[in-house]
């Protein structure tokens, strides 16, 4: 069956055969059909994104069901990718993508855009894999991709999600899942790594580096400096994406540089967390056994990853002094974003001495204490800086009442400073402070419901996420504390 016999017939016109990866050459990819899953059926979509698309009416139907699963193959077979990378700080060679193969490129009102099957079967870099993604996994990142773009951060986006009764073993004996992932490109700084350090290329890193400037950073076309250009550039957007993680209090769990995105976006979620009790050291991933990837060192970990990326494009560059100095800009860039953001969270609209001290002992006396992270942002909206005001709703998050305290008085003088209106400096953080956040209680409990066959749990979840600053009364459970038994959940890279 043909991609025009497959998409949308209002897009189908706009489908590319010979998109952005395939243009690149055979060097770059391997032309990798799909593997067909027994018993494909739906297990959850994103309505609102295929609306965004022009899909709506399209993937109600069994030729996307087909498509999405893997048991039909577009015009010109599915692409799966070759890259290298470091993994927790090692070096680990060739990698590529093991389970995730490129269907094709297609012209939308968003956009140009790739779609990828991940978990559609074996490639020839699955290494010792077995090509498939399981439902737990699946859910996750479908769900987390969703919410994500809800709270504006730049990600990666999921359309589907299709399930199968195929075997699939982890830890124990799983069923299969396929995430039909969208996005303008999935290149990694790996993909530039692998170049330089394996296959040891230049001519081909040009080619990959020219291709990537003229599709997704054509201002740098004509710059004396372009390679240096493109690395400052994937610098800056990397500030910007990491500084945004860091003020939702979301955790990757697995920084490698292959699952670092040229376009700064958040891709590949997998043992991933948001924080419940804030605490800077967490780490959300329990194969992460030196904590390399824990909440407060991913700034310095996404720095480390831009000098990964800019030793891979050295060559091209040939002045490591040149290269030093663009990624200088990460350390001013990822600061100032992170306290513009942190400012927004207070609802402080001017620029002040002592604010990233405000900002700082806030943070200190919530590690302390281990106020929960999103709980304490959200009910500092209805914070009241007249003199005398108890502020009881945040203050009994804080088991160091006298410490809240003096905090709130420092706090309510700088409201007082700007001449802060209550109601308006409410609606802007909660504007920006989310209610709902897809804690991991939230994931596993609609995990749990789809893995008996009930997969309502997994789309009502995407609509409240779908709408994290909204009030949502009658969803109210979802933005509570996290239940005790939620403080034993752990999350693999399996997952």
């Amino acid at each position: 069956m043909n991609a025009p016999d497959l998409l949308p017939a209002a897009l189908a016109p706009h489908w590319n055969p010979n998109g952005f990866v395939r243009q690149l050459g055979s060097a770059f990819h391997v032309v990798q059909p799909t593997q067909p899953m027994p018993g494909a059926h739906w297990v959850a979509r994103s309505d609102d994104f295929a609306a965004e698309l022009g899909w709506t009416g399209w993937l109600n139907s069994d030729a996307a069901l087909q498509l999405l699963a893997g048991n039909a193959q577009p015009d010109g077979g599915t692409l799966a990718t070759v890259y290298s990378g470091h993994q927790f700080g090692v070096w680990a060679g060739q990698l590529g993508d093991g389970r995730a193969v490129l269907v094709g490129e297609v012209k939308t009102p968003l956009g140009t855009l790739e779609v990828q099957l991940k978990g559609a079967g074996l490639t020839p870099f699955s290494r010792m894999g077995d090509g498939r993604a399981v439902l737990r996994s699946s859910i996750r990142e479908f769900l987390c991709s969703e919410a994500m773009h809800a709270l504006g951060i730049p990600t990666t986006r999921a359309l589907a999600i299709v399930g199968s009764p195929l075997p699939v073993r982890r830890e124990t004996m799983e069923t299969a899942a396929v995430v039909t992932r969208v996005a303008p490109s999935f290149l990694r700084f790996g993909h530039f790594e692998h170049f330089t350090h394996t296959a040891q290329d230049h001519a081909l890193l040009k080619r990959l580096a020219d291709a990537t400037i003229e599709r997704h950073y054509p201002d740098l076309q004509g710059s004396a400096t372009p390679y240096a250009s493109l690395l400052e550039a994937v610098t800056r957007r990397t500030a910007a994406l990491i500084a945004q993680w860091q003020a939702v209090g979301f955790c990757h769990g697995v920084m490698n540089t292959d699952n670092m995105s040229m376009l700064g976006l958040t891709i590949d979620y997998g043992p991933f967390g948001f924080l419940d009790a804030f605490d800077p050291g967490h780490i959300c991933n329990h194969s992460d056994h030196q904590g390399r990837y824990a909440y407060a060192r991913q700034p310095n970990v996404a720095f480390w990853n831009l000098h990964a990326l800019a030793q891979a494009l050295l060559p091209l560059i040939d002045d490591s002094d040149a290269a030093l100095a663009a990624l200088e800009p990460y350390k001013t860039a990822f600061p100032a974003a992170l306290l513009a953001a942190m400012r927004a969270k207070l609802g402080l609209r001017d620029e002040r001495d002592g604010d990233r001290e405000l900002v700082d002992d806030l943070l200190r006396a919530m590690a302390a204490d281990r106020a929960d992270f999103t709980i304490t942002f959200r009910r500092l909206a209805g914070f009241a800086p007249a003199p005398g005001a108890r502020n009881d709703t945040v203050r009994d998050l804080f088991i160091d009442r006298e410490g809240f305290d003096a905090w709130a008085a420092r706090y309510a003088e700088r409201l007082r400073a700007e001449n802060s209106v209550d109601a308006e400096r409410a609606l802007r953080m909660n504007g920006c402070n989310p209610k709902y956040v897809l804690r991991n209680h939230l994931a596993e409990t609609a995990i749990a419901r789809a893995g008996e066959g009930d997969f309502g749990e997994v789309q009502r979840l995407l609509k409240v996420l779908q709408r994290p600053f909204d009030e949502q009364p009658e969803h109210e459970g979802d933005a509570s504390f996290p239940p005790a038994w939620a403080q034993h959940l752990e999350v693999s890279c399996s997952s």
